[in-house]
């Protein structure tokens, strides 16, 4: 660099100068103080050969070949006493030139090395131009716009320690002056300014380029701020939000604390404080550790500390340290927890301090190092002034967790459906206004009027017989087993109550043969129990029964106690049915809810139910329209078509072959819902709306008018409704479904056997069309797959 201008963007034209300082030298010299007017006139002798030092320059040879002499007028600046202490620069700004320093300043600069390069922190390239713009109007035109921010320069010191130094700026030896290139600045150019600071085109137009020139220089007075900005920096960082997911968090909290205690090799651990079950716990976060409980998850907090340091901690409140951990490990001879703890893991120093409030302890902060006494308690007083942020962190972060865990409880418990929150919160505002005005606050009736509901459901066949035949054979297997061991007691010791237990065993597994009945399993059960088992621990004891009724015990299921075989395998195929019927109808919910929002919910019986509600009242605008209503009815329909290939597909994978029967309940008139506060969920309202419900109960177990045969059959969908209208628009949305080969040709339409309270029920039941798999383009009704599945 030649030019101090060179590569550089400016509304300032920089020259090195020192007149102003040289007027403040020219009224020294008519001081009545001898010593002072002569050194002011030493200074002013020194500038008068060369007037390109009050002119100003802009090469930096110049710098060079009048170094001696810009010395001799900077003495008084820089002073020799002082230069070992003060950090000190004179500069020109927005500029890296420093042209004289204070010898602490080039100490720190050595110490940093040699590939170190000097950055002003805090100061954005980008507004580098325009915060020159901002000191023109205060210079020239009096507007005194603030834009102090605090510069800094981050240094590391010899041990690689990022020390902080804020730089603080004396102008008063600088004078700027406009161009002929420079616009005169209105106060309406300057009311527009001040709506715009990052329109940096606008600034360039007001100020272009080199159009007012810079005579001068800036003193830069700076302090070393680490402990400050360290504080500073912890604040920053614990104030960011989702910090726990960030691998690099720790890392940088690290950094943070090495520049507070000035030690390069310390780290930062967190415990926290379960008050209910009195336990220290491992925070859940990326690169989050605890020194104080290894690699333990949790621990007991009387069994992580000593009692002193627990009394400490807990009830004091008080940080404490071990400055050096080997040599109390070989005084206590590693009895005491944390000091063994800490000794496992290598460590040699540490502070422990209480996160705590004014409730009690909250957690533990752990600072530790492996090397000895560089922790310790002097420097654990720095501590003081950031525990307060972390104390505050920490109660802000467990507030967060708390209204998570109660988030995720609403989500998962509770069925508050994203549809209706804004109802539930719009109330929850309202109850809290009443709350905080002194009024009766009570939480008002929740209720949507004039939506139309849709429901629908994928039932499992022959559930009950299922259950019912595992049942059978799990209670045949026990009792076998049991008369076995009998028979062979017997031939150890035949006593006659033996064979009552074998007529026992025998008469129950008759009963299950030929009148199988509802407390038959309850019966047989209390048999094994208060019978069987009493006798069996009686008899293990002699030899060659042991083997056998270990065996048997073996086969027993410990949670239930019983022999769980058969009705696993059922119990296991019925929960997965649900589960990916369920969550297949989840996620077709999402694409749904995309094309108008509306309330959904799902129940997991012996099957999977959903019920919908669409109209005005719920989306809160008005934006509804019957061709919303419509395109949810087909939606669905095309949904229970794809649930069954999808069940059918898998079903090969289940326990127990089981089949489905899916069915749809079409309502036509709008009906009101309100939310149950006892139940926890919404319900119709009114009397005639109620008919709506007894229908949904009774409607799956109703027989077609005339026969013994239900309306829900497997392989076919069953559409149930009341109004001839029904029936025109659901035989749109089949011939549509039968083009995409979803369904088949065989509509039928049946009448329903009267239900109690209700009649005049139809039902359109027509053909699934299936795929063997996914990406096969053949299709078959129910019976076509059946037969390709065995073949």
């Amino acid at each position: 660099m030649t030019d101090i201008n060179e590569n550089i963007e400016s509304p300032l034209i920089l020259k090195v100068s020192f007149n102003k300082l040289l007027e403040y030298y020219e009224d020294l010299a008519d001081n009545q103080d001898e010593f002072l007017a002569a050194r002011a006139e030493r200074v002013l002798e020194t500038a008068k050969a060369y007037p390109e030092l009050r002119d100003g320059f802009t090469k930096t040879q110049t710098l060079k070949d009048r170094k001696k002499e810009i010395g001799i007028i900077l003495q008084d600046s820089f002073s020799p006493i002082l230069t070992k202490n003060e950090i000190k620069t004179a500069s020109v700004p927005f500029h890296e030139l420093i042209f004289n320093k204070s010898e602490r300043f080039k100490n720190i600069i050595k110490t940093a090395g040699d590939g170190f390069e000097l950055q002003i922190k805090n100061m954005p390239e980008d507004y580098r131009y325009i915060i020159a713009c901002t000191i023109i109007l205060n210079f020239c035109y009096g507007h005194n716009i603030s834009f102090k921010r605090p510069f800094y320069y981050e240094i590391p010191d010899a041990n690689g320690i990022m020390r902080y130094y804020k730089i603080m700026y004396n102008a008063d030896f600088c004078e700027i002056v406009p161009t002929e290139k420079a616009p005169k600045i209105t106060q309406e150019d300057y009311d527009e300014l001040l709506d715009n600071f990052e329109n940096l085109e606008l600034w360039k137009e007001k100020f272009p380029p080199n159009s007012y020139q810079f005579k001068g220089f800036v003193i830069s007075n700076i302090f070393d701020v680490t402990e400050d900005q360290s504080i500073s920096n912890i604040k920053s960082t614990l104030i960011g939000e989702d910090k726990r997911k960030d691998e690099t968090f720790m890392e940088g909290f690290y950094d943070i604390f090495r520049s507070l205690l000035g030690i390069n090799d310390i780290k930062v651990g967190f415990s926290i404080y379960n008050d209910e079950e009195n336990t220290f716990e491992h925070v859940y976060g990326a690169g989050v550790s605890s020194f104080l409980l290894g690699g333990e998850e949790k621990e007991d907090c009387c069994k992580a500390l000593c009692n002193w340091s627990h009394n400490r901690l807990l009830k004091e409140h008080k940080y404490f340290s071990i400055s050096d951990v080997e040599r109390v490990y070989e005084k206590t001879e590693g009895k005491v927890p944390q000091i063994k703890v800490l000794h496992q893991q290598g460590i040699k120093s540490a502070i422990f301090a209480p996160i705590a409030n004014e409730n009690g302890l909250m957690g533990i902060l752990e600072i530790v190092s492996n090397r000895p006494k560089v922790l310790n308690s002097i420097n654990a007083n720095k501590l003081v002034d950031i525990m307060p942020y972390i104390v505050s962190a920490v109660e802000r972060s467990k507030s967060e967790e708390e209204n998570l865990i109660e988030a995720i409880i609403q989500k998962e418990c509770t069925s508050i459906h994203p549809s209706v929150h804004w109802r539930f919160a719009k109330e929850a505002k309202e109850f809290i206004k009443d709350e905080i005005s002194g009024k009766e606050a009570r939480f008002r009736k929740i209720a949507f009027d004039g939506v139309y509901p849709l429901y629908g459901q994928i039932d499992i066949k022959g559930s009950s017989e299922a259950r019912n035949k595992a049942t059978k054979e799990d209670l045949t297997l026990q009792l076998n087993a049991v008369k076995s061991i009998f028979k062979k007691v017997l031939e150890i010791e035949s006593l006659p109550i033996y064979e009552q237990f074998v007529y026992q065993v025998d008469d129950y597994l008759k009963g299950l043969q030929e009148h199988f009945q509802v407390d038959s399993e309850q019966q047989i059960s209390d048999f094994f129990k208060q019978e069987v088992e009493p006798v069996f621990e009686h008899l293990k004891h002699i030899e060659g029964l042991r083997e056998h009724i270990e065996s048997y015990h073996n086969s027993i299921d410990n949670k239930v106690e019983v022999l769980y075989k058969y009705r696993k395998h059922y119990d296991e195929t019925i929960a997965t049915i649900n589960q990916e019927m369920a969550s297949l109808l989840d996620k077709k919910q999402e694409e749904a809810q995309a094309m108008y929002p509306h309330f959904f919910e799902r129940f997991k019986t012996d099957g999977v139910e959903h019920n919908m509600y669409i109209g005005e009242s719920i989306t809160k605008e008005e934006s509804f329209n019957p061709l919303y209503l419509y395109n949810l009815r087909l939606w669905q329909l095309q949904v229970m078509c794809e649930m069954e290939n999808t069940y059918y597909q898998m079903q090969s994978e289940f326990p127990i072959s089981l089949d489905v029967a899916s069915m749809i309940l079409v309502f036509n008139q709008p009906l009101s819902i309100s939310f149950r506060m006892d139940e926890k969920q919404f319900d119709v309202d009114g009397t005639y709306n109620a008919r709506y419900e007894i229908v949904k109960k009774r409607v799956d177990k109703a027989f077609v008018k005339g026969t013994n045969e239900r309306v829900t059959q497997k392989g076919k969908i069953s559409i149930v409704y009341s109004q001839k209208q029904d029936e025109i628009e659901y035989m749109r949305y089949i011939k549509f479904l039968q083009a995409k080969n979803y369904l088949d040709n065989d509509v039928e339409v049946v009448e329903l056997q009267d239900l109690q309270a209700v009649t005049g029920l139809k039902a359109l039941r027509v053909s699934v069309l299936y795929h063997k798999h996914e990406n096969d383009k053949s299709f078959y009704t129910y019976d076509d797959l059946m037969k390709e599945i065995k073949a």
